[in-house]
């Protein structure tokens, strides 16, 4: 089993979400457990190759080198 981190709200009578990695895709539900629900259709969704061009956050290490 594959966890994510998530961002949630409640906005009037829904609760609003997206994954950390995935900002710009949201989704809803009437409560709590749809939103999760929701989550991992979106998830799969957004894994399965069938949405093109989708934006990512993601880290980059870099090394500094110090010129002294």
């Amino acid at each position: 089993m594959e966890s994510l981190k998530y961002v949630h709200w409640q906005d009037d009578e829904l609760f609003i979400g997206h994954f950390v990695d995935y900002p710009d895709y949201l989704t809803q539900g009437k409560s709590l457990e749809e939103l999760k629900e929701n989550l991992e259709s979106l998830y799969n969704d957004l894994t399965s190759g069938e949405i093109s061009y989708i934006k990512k956050v993601d880290e980059l290490k870099l090394r500094v080198t110090s010129y002294e």
